[in-house]
């Protein structure tokens, strides 16, 4: 885990930006391992009638293509390969473990269900972290996470992150 911390006008987003390629370096060179998933919280609120855990399931793209896949497939081979895989990935403890996340960030199993739009900007900004947390990519980057959060749902961010597994940049 690294954790950049500064004074407003310093840079901090702008080396997030040069990590995501939205705009050159100056000076030296950013590399990342070819195929790597990287995992960011747009600056935009996710929004429509889907759910917040949905949206978080959705975030794992491995996870969305296999389980819409598998209610299409007809091929006995390629069912098998798809659950295979699917088992793999661990997939039947998804929803779990959005739910988990989400209510971590605050959302009651009610609110889980709700549309998105339903919820203030902040609340769809967790949702977004959430979807973030969930995707679990090879390299995080958070830039002011903790801006939409109450107290509990830092601490629990802050839990979370502690044990999360792959690399994590993350900006304060």
């Amino acid at each position: 885990i690294t954790i950049i911390v500064g004074e407003n006008g310093t840079g901090k987003s702008t080396l997030l930006k040069a990590i995501l390629g939205k705009i050159e370096s100056e000076a030296g060179d950013i590399r990342i391992r070819p195929r790597a998933k990287i995992g960011t919280v747009s600056q935009e609120a996710p929004g429509g009638n889907t759910s917040p855990v949905d949206f978080v399931l959705a975030a794992d793209h491995e996870y969305s293509s296999l389980m819409a896949e598998a209610e299409t497939a007809t091929d006995p081979h390629r069912i098998a390969e798809i659950h295979d895989r699917l088992n793999d990935i661990d997939a039947h403890a998804a929803p779990a473990r959005a739910a988990a996340i989400l209510s971590g960030l605050g959302f009651s199993t009610e609110a889980q269900a709700r549309p998105l739009q339903s919820f203030s900007g902040g609340w769809r900004m967790r949702v977004a972290l959430a979807a973030a947390l969930f995707a679990e990519p090879d390299l995080l980057l958070l830039d002011e996470p903790t801006n939409h959060l109450d107290l509990e749902a830092i601490m629990w961010l802050e839990d979370y992150l502690v044990n999360y597994p792959p690399t994590l940049l993350m900006i304060s």
